[in-house]
């Protein structure tokens, strides 16, 4: 069992306590001690003496110190020090002495008078070599100058995490005197710094002795308390020549130019990103309200805690577009809302879908009216009420806490949309510039995007209404066929799809589908053309493949016009049905109990190759027999084989014997919610023969 482990007493515990552990400055010296009686003889030698001179302490005592240790010629000079130092006197100096080896050495002395009980006098001299002494002082005095001097600032704690020393440069940084931090607790001084973080690297180097080096702390001082400043710090434990801890020695930089140099490059790079980001995110589609919504979900919560877009409500309605009325005021329809949390401001926007008439003095209806951003750094009671609908969702705001707002513009060849309204909540830095930028150019993206939608949009209707004012109304049951149609446009954009029923002479009818390739207005035309036609050459009783070679003449003067089509004469008395197709897909046959099946009939060239001829195909049709037309839209899905989409129609229709209507309807409900295509369905079943007929 070692001292330190042994139990102490109640005696050596006191003295433990009162006595500090002894500095390591002695040891480096290794100062010796030496005592003359009132004869210059020895009477006390110690053994740092006996390190520096040599002799032992048997060899030294009681032996005359002059000719023990001094050479001949420096007696006398020694003889009269000694004579000063007995009558009472102190001197310091240094003096050479003889060492037992012979050498001479050059001992820095301190020395005094001492007297005993009875008044016998003695001096006692502290010696040291002086080249010892000479070298501590060149250290000290480098390392005060370094502290004292340096750039860096450096800052000693002692084992308490109380600061011991805080030289020029930090207390500069700080912005605080060596009296005011001295004795003091780093969160004392610098309550707006991460001291938790600082003190636990202190604790972890002490524990350790493995330095930290280039620790990040951003905070303030009270040197610059408005501002915040980034310091680069490095720990180090403060040890003394027998390994005794001191404390924590830290280096401090004040690296604020490189931390903002840096933060600027990656706000920039997640600027660049955001707006990589937006042109990937927004215009997935031509749907105006999903255009909003991608942009308002781009913006939050990298640049926004809240966002809303707001278009006039002549966008939504595809009119021509005024920016605001007579007296200044604007109809606003809201698209989106997205926030980066969970918060009840998004009650304080405009509800989705909803009309809102707002004055001049809204800032929205001001960004329309001017065409200009909205720019809102630091957002005023007074800004609230001019941001929100009304005084319900100005208290909302407010208790929210909006604190920054700005509102871009949605320009769009030359026209104002409507606007990109961002608000900060929890980010508590305020829109700044730089976010101004961001947002504007974000609302340009956005706003050809939502533009795009819009015209469209226009487009679309003028397609629909083209294309459904030249098909055929709902066809009728004929004399002995049960007659079902269904047309629905594509999600994306109306194409050129189109069937007929027609009746024709002799009890016969035709049955007509067709797909223009291509899409809108454009196709729809052309579209109405081919059904025209196609309704001409089959008054004059002309056979399938005959009447398509007719249509492929007209088609090749149409322009770059593409078109796929099949026509069907069934003839209802004999069950006769013969056909051909131009590249189109080959009709479902279903007889009465059995299983669907394509027709095998020999596909032909899309109308409009021209100079490919068309061959007929004969099938016969038992009363009760189904005959599916259709155009591929039905059956095709973009991610989807197309033979997968005919082997569900043959399931589908294999099961169903009831009224074509319900058998339209369940095939579109199985086969299409939204579909990528226009889609056209003609489903025609033979009745029997009338009793007696």
């Amino acid at each position: 069992m070692t001292a330190q482990d042994r139990p102490r007493g109640d005696g050596e515990a006191a003295l433990a306590d009162l006595a500090a552990a002894p500095g390591g400055l002695l040891d480096l010296l290794r100062v010796a001690a030496v005592v003359l009686d009132s004869d210059g003889r020895i009477a006390l030698w110690s053994p740092e003496a006996e390190r520096l001179l040599g002799y032992r302490a048997a060899e030294a005592l009681g032996r005359n110190a002059a000719r023990l240790l001094v050479d001949r010629e420096n007696r006398r000079s020694a003889a009269e020090l000694f004579a000063q130092v007995r009558a009472g006197k102190m001197w310091a100096g240094v003096f050479p002495v003889r060492h037992k080896d012979g050498g001479a050495l050059r001992v820095e002395f301190r020395t005094m008078g001492l007297r005993d009980s009875r008044g016998d006098a003695y001096a006692l001299g502290l010696a040291a070599d002086e080249g010892t002494v000479r070298q501590l002082e060149t250290d000290l005095a480098v390392s005060g100058f370094l502290v004292e001097q340096s750039p860096v600032g450096l800052a000693v704690f002692d084992t308490d995490l109380r600061w011991a020393l805080a030289n020029p440069a930090l207390r500069k940084m700080n912005g605080l005197s060596q009296e005011r931090v001295r004795g003091r607790r780093l969160a004392e001084m610098l309550p707006h710094m991460d001291t938790r973080a600082i003190e636990a690297a202190m604790l972890h180097v002490m524990e350790t002795g493995r330095p930290l080096l280039d620790q990040q702390t951003v905070g303030r001082t009270p040197a610059d308390p408005d501002h915040d400043h980034a310091w680069s710090e490095s720990y180090y434990r403060l040890e003394d020549p027998s390994g005794r801890v001191l404390g924590v020695a830290v280096s401090v930089i004040d690296v604020s130019r490189r931390h903002r140099a840096t933060s600027e490059i990656s706000e920039a790079r997640e600027r660049l990103g955001l707006i990589a980001e937006a042109g990937v995110r927004i215009g997935t589609t031509l749907d105006l309200r999903q255009t909003a919504q991608e942009l308002a979900d781009v913006t939050v919560p990298r640049l926004a805690d809240l966002a809303a877009v707001d278009v006039l409500d002549a966008v939504v309605h595809r009119e021509p577009m005024a920016r605001v009325g007579a007296d200044g005021s604007a109809r606003f329809r809201a698209l989106a809302v997205a926030a980066g949390y969970p918060t009840d401001a998004v009650h304080a926007a405009d509800p989705v879908g909803e009309i809102a008439r707002y004055d001049p003095s809204r800032m929205i209806t001001r960004c329309v009216r001017e065409a200009q951003p909205i720019f809102v750094p630091q957002v005023t009671d007074e800004d609230l009420r001019r941001i929100a609908r009304d005084e319900a969702a100005t208290a909302v705001l407010r208790k929210e806490g909006v604190h920054s707002y700005l509102a871009a513009p949605l320009i769009a060849r030359g026209s104002v949309l409507g606007t990109l309204s961002l608000h900060r909540t929890i980010n508590d830095r305020p829109f700044d510039e730089q976010d101004l930028t961001l947002a504007c150019e974000l609302a340009t993206r956005a706003a050809l995007c939502i533009d795009n939608a819009r015209l469209y949009a226009r487009e679309r209707d003028a397609a629909l209404t083209l294309q459904r004012s030249l098909l055929s109304q709902q066809p009728r049951d004929l004399d002995g066929l049960e007659i079902a149609s269904r047309y629905l446009p594509a999600v994306s954009a109306a194409g050129g799809d189109w069937f007929d029923v027609l009746s024709l002479k002799d009890g016969k009818v035709a049955l007509v589908v067709g797909d223009v390739m291509g899409k809108g207005i454009h196709a729809a035309a052309i579209m109405g053309q081919l059904r025209t036609a196609t309704r001409a050459f089959a008054q004059l009783d002309l056979a399938p493949a005959e009447l398509l070679r007719h249509l492929d003449d007209i088609t090749t003067t149409l322009g770059d016009s593409i078109a796929t089509c099949l026509y069907a004469v069934c003839d209802t008395r004999s069950g006769r049905c013969r056909m051909s197709t131009a590249g189109h897909l080959p009709p479902v046959l279903v007889p009465p109990g059995g299983q669907a099946e394509l027709l095998e009939m020999p596909s032909g060239a899309p109308l409009g190759v021209g100079g490919v001829p068309f061959a007929p195909a004969e099938c016969e049709l038992s009363p009760g027999t189904l005959l599916a037309l259709f155009t591929d839209g039905l059956v095709e899905k973009r991610h989807q084989s197309i033979d997968v989409g005919l082997r569900t129609l043959l399931e589908l229709l294999s099961r169903q014997q009831g009224p074509l209507e319900r058998t339209c309807d369940q095939v579109l409900a199985a086969l299409h919610g939204a579909p990528d295509d226009d889609v056209a369905l003609l489903l025609a079943r033979l009745r029997a023969p009338a009793p007696g007929g």
